[in-house]
């Protein structure tokens, strides 16, 4: 969050949703729909073992289509695989990265 919090920011231009969802996602002031989309990337995240059918059902239900299920699946998993990517070859942040995480902080 700390590194995409800016785009974040410039695109929903909403800085406190931001703050919020940094503080704790759960109780951010977000839809019902962002809400499942979230709960769902977090334990594909933490938990991908545990993921079921009804994990994909429950997106289903908040409105997501297929095409948009797939699509989060896609960015949680790549941004998983990312990550570990550097943390494992532990491949330090760029300068420009740690100003705007002191942005970020502000």
């Amino acid at each position: 969050m700390t590194h995409h919090g800016r785009g974040l920011r410039r695109l929903t231009k909403n800085p406190a949703l931001v703050s919020q969802l940094k503080k704790d996602w759960r109780r951010a002031q977000i839809s019902a729909a962002e809400h499942a989309m979230l709960t769902y990337a977090e334990k594909l995240t933490l938990t991908p073992g545990a993921m079921a059918k009804m994990d994909v059902m429950a997106l289903r239900v908040a409105g997501f289509s297929d095409t948009a299920i797939l699509d989060i699946n896609q960015v949680t998993g790549y941004f998983a695989y990312v990550n570990r990517l550097a943390d494992g070859l532990g491949v330090p942040l760029e300068a420009f990265w740690e100003d705007v995480v002191e942005e970020d902080d502000v």
